[in-house]
């Protein structure tokens, strides 16, 4: 797949994700794919396979009540890697994460292989899963 491509499979993901849309998001992650999180906090680490890729993004919606949003900004394809640029937006136990955020993905063969998540202050971040 080239650039255009790959950065319209993470538009289709951005999309998918903010509809809740688990089917779709089943297409686009390999079996084997890796989520890394950043930071410290019960959330962060490594999210190793598709089923379990998928589980962590109900955890984010069942543990902020559905609020949990993303905003795209842009979308930067490339043959092997495509950059997905966003506001992230949470709510829960009375702490608000509104942030900017950077999603890396390595795509392979028309699947997301991996993930590596950046948020504009993780140490925020790790505050609002604390």
């Amino acid at each position: 797949m080239g650039s255009q491509e790959n950065a319209e499979l993470v538009r289709r993901g951005y999309a998918a994700f903010s509809a809740g849309d688990i089917a779709t998001l089943n297409e686009l992650f390999a079996e084997d794919a890796v989520w890394h999180v950043p930071g410290t906090s019960a959330i962060s680490g490594p999210k190793q396979g598709r089923g379990a890729i998928l589980a962590f993004f109900g955890e984010l919606m069942t543990e902020t009540a559905g609020t949990a949003t993303v905003t795209v900004q842009d979308v930067i394809g490339g043959p092997d890697h495509t950059i997905g640029l966003h506001h992230n937006h949470s709510e829960r136990k009375n702490k608000v994460d509104d942030q900017d955020a950077v999603l890396v993905f390595t795509i392979r063969d028309g699947r997301v292989t991996e993930v590596h998540e950046f948020h504009e202050n993780t140490a925020r971040t790790d505050e609002f899963w604390a």
